[in-house]
């Protein structure tokens, strides 16, 4: 394993894109919410009234973002300052196409991801997993992979403890905190700009980047937001044979 993880005492881990396979189910639901806004509220600019893109738009201003804070930053991207009402609209209507996608069908946990987490496991780190989404418990559930996480600090969480959303680093710092950990010595997994970010500015002692969109210019995106190590696949932190001898 990466020495740097090797020293850490706990881990806290992003859910949509790190441990879940679901970020492809967020991206279409919002799809459908920003473009239904842009034609109800076409933008000045004929080049801003262009569709949301499901790659591109959803990378740089959704990203593990809380749903109000996703909405705004596309929603002002495109130059368009809707009043806080309709904001919130567009963001509940995500949120109904979201439940009904997940009603039909969950996600898959990343092999890679859980081959990782046992391997840190056996060697007792605490883990946690951390998500500006509401439905991440659900997902860890669906998945069969909840039990293998101390903690969960999900969207319902962090909204009831009024924790500010991502790059804030207070959602890593709360799960850290219950961990009974020290950020120092507490890695970070994430995938988005704004939680690579958050890591940083939280003085979490390993940062690690996922990257699994191919695209040229991620990696280096997320080690310019704060990643220390950036990698395509968790497992690839790991040694042949790492995990071997998993926790039973």
């Amino acid at each position: 394993m990466l020495a740097a993880l090797e020293a850490v005492e706990a881990a806290v881990f992003d859910t949509d894109g790190v441990i879940t396979d679901s970020v492809g189910m967020h991206a279409a639901a919002w799809k459908t919410a920003f473009d239904s806004c842009l034609r109800e509220h076409p933008p000045a600019a004929p080049e801003q009234r262009r569709p949301f893109d499901q790659r591109e738009d959803y990378l740089q201003y959704v990203d593990g973002r809380s749903r109000i804070d996703g909405a705004t930053s596309f929603l002002a991207s495109r130059g368009l300052r809707l009043p806080d009402a309709t904001v919130q609209a567009v963001a509940a209507f995500k949120e109904r196409l979201f439940t009904e996608r997940l009603r039909e069908g969950g996600a898959e946990a990343y092999p890679g991801t859980v081959r990782v987490i046992h391997a840190l496991r056996l060697r007792g780190v605490r883990l946690a997993a951390a998500s500006a989404s509401r439905h991440a418990g659900e997902l860890l559930a669906g998945a069969g992979v909840l039990d293998l996480f101390e903690v969960l600090v999900d969207g319902g969480e962090s909204a009831r403890l009024g924790l500010p959303g991502k790059p804030d680093p207070a959602l890593f710092l709360e799960a850290a905190r219950r961990l009974g950990a020290t950020s120092g010595r507490t890695a970070v997994v994430e995938d988005a700009l704004a939680g690579v970010e958050a890591g940083h500015r939280g003085g979490f002692g390993l940062v690690i980047g996922v990257d699994r969109t191919a695209a040229p210019d991620r990696a280096a995106a997320l080690l310019r937001h704060g990643a220390d190590v950036v990698v395509r696949d968790l497992a690839d932190l790991l040694d042949d044979g790492a995990d071997d001898a998993r926790d039973r």
